[in-house]
């Protein structure tokens, strides 16, 4: 058995507009993702963006983009605060195939996205991690902008980018935010 590379995604999703009924709410999916170089972290960052969508579809969408970075497999610890995500892959989609694709409740919503989704981290050896979203997770609160700022400005990253996270906790720590966090940690055993 050869040994994957490990990769950390932090993704996370943002609709505005929601609230409001009969009129667009664009939203935006961003992640970053981080591989240990064995003295270093190496981190890129991805967001896209729709003109109008849902909380739930821009969550599978921060995962799939994500997984479409990846060129070859890999173990994947994938990060986010969506439940609806987390839940899904970790726990209902098993049963959704093993029916399917259906559920006893009625039709399966963003089916389609799900189905991607399952193929795409079908290659990777995935651990999908839950944290409680704007509860001081720098990567997770980082993510969260990367796709604030995508909704915001309907736009995309057109592949990985350089990641602004090192310069995104800079700021933070002058609000006197994530002083405790220490970026350059090698990852937990």
């Amino acid at each position: 058995m050869t040994k994957h590379e490990s990769v950390h995604i932090y993704a996370d999703e943002s609709c505005l507009g929601n609230q409001f009924r009969k009129r667009a709410s664009p939203g935006g999916a961003g992640g970053m993702m981080e591989v240990w170089t064995g003295d270093t972290w190496e981190r890129r960052d991805y967001w896209i963006s729709s003109p109008d969508t849902t909380n739930n579809r821009m969550a599978l969408t921060s995962a799939l983009e994500g997984f479409r970075h990846l060129k070859r497999p890999c173990s994947v610890r994938f990060v986010s605060d969506s439940q609806y995500l987390v839940k899904g892959m970790r726990e209902w989609i098993r049963g959704w195939k093993a029916r399917g694709w259906t559920r006893k409740a009625g039709p399966i919503e963003n089916l389609e996205l799900w189905k991607e989704l399952d193929r795409a981290a079908s290659r990777h050896d995935v651990a999908w991690v839950w944290v409680r979203g704007h509860d001081g997770h720098p990567q997770n609160e980082y993510a969260n902008d990367l796709a604030v700022g995508a909704a915001e400005r309907l736009d995309q990253s057109d592949g990985l980018v350089p990641s602004g996270f090192i310069e995104w906790l800079e700021a933070q720590r002058e609000r006197g935010r994530y002083l405790d966090f220490f970026e350059f940690a090698p990852p937990e055993a």
